[in-house]
């Protein structure tokens, strides 16, 4: 829930954080979310976010300047898209891909 008022709320679905992450990964040269993840990691709270992101990065990468675009850009995301302060977007790096 992002806004709950004397006129309503605001509900953002599990589909569309996920959209919304996953389009801010995919932003990033040389990233994208890991295959075979059913759910993210992504819980909005109180007005606050905080996501674990599991990450392929294209082999060759430095891959502590693509995690860390990778946050900058999801955190980007969540706070124009969904007007939330992000706490944390914790990335980890579970596979190296050949590149393209």
């Amino acid at each position: 829930m992002l806004v709950q008022e004397g006129g309503g709320s605001v509900r953002v679905s599990e589909a569309a954080l996920t959209e919304i992450v996953r389009r801010a990964v995919a932003s990033v040269e040389g990233a994208r979310l890991r295959k075979g993840r059913r759910r993210l990691g992504v819980e909005i709270q109180d007005g606050r976010a905080r996501a674990e992101l599991q990450l392929a990065v294209v082999y060759g990468r430095v891959l502590p300047d693509v995690s860390a675009a990778v946050q900058e850009r999801v955190a980007d995301a969540l706070v124009r898209m969904c007007d939330v302060e992000v706490e944390a977007i914790d990335v980890t790096v579970e596979q190296l891909e050949r590149a393209r």
